[in-house]
């Protein structure tokens, strides 16, 4: 089944996107979605996979993303359902959230990001220095990471019925187990 390869997925981001910045926000999402996945029981490769597809149009095609990688997936053959979770991690798609996949990719998304832009400013740049706290300061900041829609980050929390503090602790501890992957 092409959705649970994850070396054939890996080699498609890859083949889609050079951009290191954009490398490391599918590896951060896809360790926040696998850990999702494992405590809800559900299957970390597939979960992992869409994790880490949600954007791999995005350098190429700005403009069209995700339809443009909807596309794209259709023709390698990956189920719908595959396409709809990644389609549904965007609003303006009009895709609804249904699925626990779904939320969770939603949830993940900005959120990955933005714990990502904290260990920047870090003093070693590194993930092991963040806390929960440095993530909810900076999330006060409109300055900090202005690209970053935290309303995203506070809705996503909300549709997986997760508060906040909880959500940003077991994405950072996620992100922190697979550091050297990620890069961070």
């Amino acid at each position: 089944m092409i959705e649970k390869d994850r070396i054939f997925c890996f080699k498609l981001l890859k083949d889609y996107t050079s951009n290191n910045s954009l490398l490391k926000h599918a590896l951060a999402v896809e360790a926040c979605v696998r850990a999702y996945a494992n405590k809800f029981g559900e299957d970390e490769e597939y979960w992992g996979n869409v994790a880490l597809l949600h954007d791999f149009d995005y350098e190429k095609y700005p403009q069209e993303h995700p339809f443009k990688g909807a596309e794209i997936l259709k023709s390698f053959n990956f189920s719908e359902d595959f396409i709809k979770s990644i389609l549904s991690h965007a609003d303006y798609t009009g895709i609804k959230r249904e699925s626990l996949l779904q939320k969770v990719l939603f949830a993940c998304d900005e959120l990955a990001g933005f714990i990502t832009a904290v260990s920047y400013v870090r003093p070693n740049k590194s993930l092991v220095e963040v806390e929960v706290k440095s993530v909810l300061k900076k999330l006060k900041d409109k300055a900090f990471a202005k690209n970053v829609n935290r309303e995203d980050i506070i809705n996503g929390a909300k549709e997986l019925g997760i508060d906040l503090n909880e959500h940003i602790n077991f994405c950072l501890e996620a992100m922190k187990s697979k550091k050297d992957l990620i890069g961070l």
